[in-house]
């Protein structure tokens, strides 16, 4: 009888909860493989953890380093320590090691599969803001450089890493495996009744997501973004789902109680059904999230990006996103509502299939 092949997937944040779980549901159906996820502790929060595991449909992991929140070098550093032990151990070491997205415990666990000879492969590789004051940018680039595999979700993901030098063979793409997640569970989320439940009428709000340091943890910064919403709120309801960190400095600079407005309602982090309930229906989103430009490019959706870069391209060349500082919010949401037409496209390979062809790959590589 054929040995399963052990395969890490490694999950830390929101984002790649919901990139591993069609890889892994894909992935137990193959006879030859273990799937196993390594959860590093990352996010923590309930809201932000457990919810996404229970909402797609994830056993609990495998293995949970706990590492938590600190500064960039206490994650990476605690990650690297606590999943080296993983990879040292008979029991739990892996054949392949998956990483995915850009955050901390991508390029720590890509780190200790390289420096210990166990291939690793980056799922969502060569994506490239080409701002390295954001450390999202500095991951993006350490794992790219060290993995064996790269699976892309766009040409120009492609185009990044020739440009860099890594050699055709090493890139395979896959397609947007952000959108397996959403389909996967489309019928759950349809049923919700979160939209509902919180009065929100089908097409006339809009949902709201902040929690990058660029925008919440400067006081300016994000009292002019509280500004701007509330101007906004007199024209369309706001849904805002406040991600920990956010709350925390509005509260820090004496900001919460001006979002105290009949047309904004404030929630905790909503499950990725509930979330996705909400958003699908939105008039429009704004946001600094990566994951919520590509799920609103596919939806067809106007996003609104509090960002001076964005990594995803695609979908402000393609699709219905757009890029925009914190005090030009306002006049780009009044020219959004005067439209009346669906902007934007769906980038080719954006079609629920990703992980199906990231499995089929691994296949070949592990039987061949």
């Amino acid at each position: 009888m054929q040995t399963r092949q052990r395969v890490h997937l490694i999950a830390a944040a929101r984002p790649n909860f919901m990139k591993i779980a069609p890889l892994y549901h894909a992935l137990m159906k193959e006879p030859w493989c273990d799937p196993q996820i390594v959860h590093t502790g990352q996010h923590y929060d309930p809201n932000m953890s457990d919810a996404f595991f229970r909402d797609l449909r994830m056993p609990a992991p495998h293995h949970h380093l706990g590492i938590g929140s600190g500064s960039h070098a206490e994650q990476t550093g605690g990650v690297m320590i606590a999943y080296e032990k993983v990879c040292k151990s008979a029991e739990s070491c892996p054949r392949w090691i998956i990483v995915v997205g850009d955050v901390n415990s991508t390029a720590a666990c890509a780190l200790v599969g390289a420096k210990l000879g166990i291939p690793v492969i980056h799922l969502e590789a060569g994506l490239r803001s080409r701002d390295r004051r954001m450390p999202e940018e500095i991951n993006r680039l350490v794992t790219d450089a060290i993995s064996d595999v790269m699976w892309t979700p766009s040409p120009d993901a492609d185009e990044n890493l020739l440009r860099e030098g890594v050699s055709p063979e090493r890139i395979e793409r896959i397609g947007n495996i952000m959108i397996d997640s959403y389909e996967m569970v489309r019928e759950q989320i349809d049923a919700d009744g979160s939209r509902a439940s919180l009065g929100l009428t089908s097409g006339a709000y809009g949902v709201v997501t902040l929690h990058r340091p660029s925008n919440v943890d400067d006081r300016t910064i994000l009292a002019t973004l509280v500004d701007q919403l509330k101007a906004v709120a007199t024209r369309l309801p706001l849904l805002f789902a406040l991600h920990p960190r956010t709350r925390k400095r509005l509260e820090e600079f004496g900001l919460a109680a001006q979002l105290k407005d009949p047309n904004i309602r404030i929630t905790d982090p909503l499950g990725y059904i509930q979330f996705m309930n909400v958003v699908s229906s939105a008039r429009l989103v704004i946001t600094d999230s990566g994951g919520v430009q590509e799920e609103t490019t596919y939806l067809g959706i106007p996003c609104f990006t509090l960002r001076e870069s964005t990594e995803r391209p695609i979908t402000v060349t393609q699709g219905s996103n757009r890029m925009v500082g914190p005090a030009g919010l306002l006049a780009l949401v009044i020219e959004q509502l005067e439209r009346k037409s669906r902007i934007g496209s769906v980038p080719d390979l954006w079609d629920g299939r990703a992980a199906e062809r990231a499995a089929a790959f691994l296949r070949k590589r592990a039987l061949g």
